[in-house]
């Protein structure tokens, strides 16, 4: 009995539908710049403000872009800077906030 032919599936997770998606690219590189942003500057305590903003702008174009994605490399990457974003607002806010120090 004859089978059908799978797909190559080696490499999967990184598959496209080799079609361009600008915008979808755009809102990926948008949070993992500023998820990584976020992460990074949450280990410094007197960076607090930049790792809050970071990280609620970056949950924000995350959010968006999970929204309108297409494919699941483009998931795969907006999961990963949503959760460094996530974790960088977290940290910003434990160390003094949005406005911790500028208002108030």
């Amino acid at each position: 009995m004859a089978q059908a032919m799978r797909p190559n599936t080696a490499g999967s997770l990184f598959a496209t539908d080799h079609k361009p998606h600008p915008l979808q690219h755009t809102l990926l590189a948008v949070t993992l710049v500023l998820g990584v942003t976020a992460f990074v500057s949450a280990m410094f305590h007197s960076l607090h403000l930049l790792s809050s903003w970071a990280g609620l702008v970056g949950i924000l174009t995350g959010g968006a872009g999970q929204f309108i994605s297409e494919t699941t490399r483009e998931r795969f990457g907006l999961i990963l800077g949503l959760g460094a974003a996530g974790v960088g607002l977290l940290l910003g806010m434990a160390h003094g906030g949005l406005f911790g120090g500028v208002i108030g």
